[in-house]
């Protein structure tokens, strides 16, 4: 059995790729790598988004345990469209409701699990890893929590929180999900 634990990013100062963590943030991403130590997570591997809000999170846990945090272009977030939206949260929802829809320059709910699932896959694979941290963003994260429990969508993506922890637990026959972070 693998753990994989999909960790949403801590508070950022933006949506741009290079949006820093927050002062709050940064406060949060140690809060985080303390609740993981709590928690008894020893990693084998980090994966993360190449964005710097999600490295920034995860930071402190790969410092305190020695990790090296690998950057994975898939786990990024999902872009809805090129274009500035003002009805963003209808677009947003719509997506997931049709996995399908995609916007000009944008990218569908399928077409982005799927580079997202890509990686859990290499990962499933390699005999060497049995718990797994990925470090992303909501709405990759509420598409992947799709794929294990139907009906997560854009509901689920609706009560994520920053940062938030979900646990799956990945064998051949069944798998299982569990929300760690508490507040």
């Amino acid at each position: 059995m693998k753990n994989i634990y999909l960790i949403r990013h801590c508070s950022a100062d933006g949506q741009h790729k290079d949006s820093p963590l927050t002062s709050h943030g940064i406060r949060q991403a140690k809060q985080l790598a303390d609740f993981l130590a709590e928690k008894r997570i020893e990693a084998d591997k980090i994966v993360s988004s190449p964005y710097l809000r999600a490295i920034e999170s995860i930071r402190p846990y790969a410092e305190k345990n020695k990790l090296n945090i690998t950057v994975d272009d898939r786990l990024k977030e999902r872009i809805l469209s090129e274009d500035p939206i003002d009805d963003w949260l209808e677009v947003l929802e719509q997506s997931f409701n049709d996995l399908d829809f995609r916007l000009p320059g944008g990218e569908s709910g399928n077409d982005a699990v799927k580079r997202a699932e890509m990686v859990i896959e290499n990962v499933l694979a390699d005999s060497n890893v049995s718990n797994v941290v990925f470090v992303s963003h909501g709405n990759i994260i509420a598409l992947l929590l799709s794929r294990y429990q139907p009906g997560f969508g854009f509901e689920g993506w609706k009560t994520l929180r920053n940062p938030d922890v979900y646990l799956i637990n990945a064998d051949r026959q069944k798998n299982s999900i569990e929300c760690l972070w508490q507040t």
